[in-house]
């Protein structure tokens, strides 16, 4: 059965990179994914997946299955396939979504033989919207008994930690005044907003190694000779832990509280939760890892200080066993969200790494399927018990 599901693999392969060469060069931000999603959808019925689009309500979200001859599992592959804004796929999402293309692909080959049923999903919204967090919510991973997907990076890695985050929405409002001929009748605004950001660069010498405070200012005024009355920023507090998450939201709420109280403004903010941290289960990571290295990807030794984000692919994995491995697609000195980045994932390491993790993801669903006793070592670890032997 692996046998074939290599093949099956192999011979889509000039299929998969075009598909992903062709996202690759056809961007979609957040919700916003519709050619994509179009694509991934044809190629899987083409492939005879009975598939549902518009999942959980979400136009860009969708479902593809196929059962097996016998009862079973549910496996879920996931597909990512949003953009960044302005810089595209610097995230190599076009290698995320057609690696769970072909691991579908691989696993159609051996429908007659899969005792369990498999499903490519859809999920958009990985970069800021939280895809996967709405389809969780709404039930669209009900009966699902485990999850995977990869992801590009510098390192090989079967887990690597992730960050909880929050999300904070800060408005500072003043009183506009010309800034040359009455500027003594001006509350500036953006005063507030400044201070705050000094106020983060200051608490960032005292928090710890794993937490990142960063942000952007979305308005800063009008005009130069105008007092800006209105200013407003969205910041990012992550750690990886939600307790100390929180408290470090609080501090940066109450630095933009002085700022406000410093400039003579007023302030008004709203946060909301981002992303869990990553749930690890090492028995399927291990079962994904043993089948990478078969097929010529060995694991990394993980940096002295691994660099991590957040993904929504966190709040599944406290709800499902799931996996989130990474694949190498470029030196260890390269870091996601840059173009060096956007560039490694249409290059042909890129594309290698996109085909070895399909198949080392197909292999490992199967055995969930045809091993009960993996699939029984999975649960137990999700449910608290000893972790397996990576």
């Amino acid at each position: 059965m692996h046998a074939q599901i290599l093949s099956a693999i192999d011979a889509a392969s000039g299929e998969l990179i075009e598909l992903a060469r062709r996202i690759h060069a056809t961007p979609e931000i957040a919700f916003q994914e519709r050619q994509a999603a179009a694509w991934l959808t044809e190629a899987l019925e083409q492939y005879g997946f009975r598939v549902e689009r518009g999942v959980a309500d979400l136009e860009t979200a969708f479902r593809a299955d196929i059962a097996g001859s016998d009862h079973g599992p549910t496996v879920a592959i996931l597909a990512e396939y949003d953009a960044l804004p302005e810089i595209g796929h610097a995230c190599g999402h076009n290698l995320i979504c057609t690696a769970a293309l072909g691991a579908g692909i691989g696993l159609a080959a051996v429908r007659q033989h899969l005792k369990g049923r498999v499903a490519v999903m859809g999920t958009p919204a990985e970069e800021g919207g939280g895809g996967k967090v709405i389809m969780l919510e709404r039930g669209a991973f009900q009966g699902v008994d485990a999850a995977m997907m990869f992801h590009p990076a510098s390192y090989t890695l079967s887990g690597r930690p992730s960050l909880t985050s929050y999300r904070l929405a800060v408005t500072f409002a003043g009183r506009s005044a010309h800034a040359a001929a009455a500027p003594d009748e001006g509350v500036n605004a953006l005063d507030g907003l400044i201070q705050t950001f000094v106020g983060i660069g200051l608490l960032r010498q005292q928090v710890r190694d794993d937490a990142r405070i960063h942000g952007i200012i979305t308005y800063g005024g009008a005009a130069p000779n105008i007092i800006p009355d209105r200013a407003e920023a969205v910041l990012t507090v992550r750690a990886t832990d939600d307790g100390y998450a929180r408290e470090l939201l609080e501090r940066v709420i109450n630095i933009a509280r002085g700022a406000a109280l410093a400039t003579g403004t007023t302030l008004e903010h709203a946060s909301r939760k981002g992303y869990e941290a990553i749930k690890p289960n090492r028995a399927l990571a291990g079962a994904f890892s043993r089948h990478l290295e078969v097929l010529g990807w060995p694991e990394d030794t993980p940096p002295d200080r691994p660099r991590m984000g957040s993904t929504d692919m966190g709040d599944l994995s406290q709800a499902i066993p799931s996996i989130h491995p990474y694949v190498a697609i470029g030196p260890k000195d390269m870091v996601g969200h840059t173009l060096e980045f956007r560039e490694a994932s249409l290059g042909d390491r890129g594309l290698e790494a996109m085909l070895a993790a399909a198949k080392a993801m197909a292999l490992t669903a199967y055995d969930l399927m045809a091993r009960p006793e993996l699939l029984a070592q999975v649960r137990r670890e999700f449910a608290g018990g000893p972790p397996a032997v990576a």
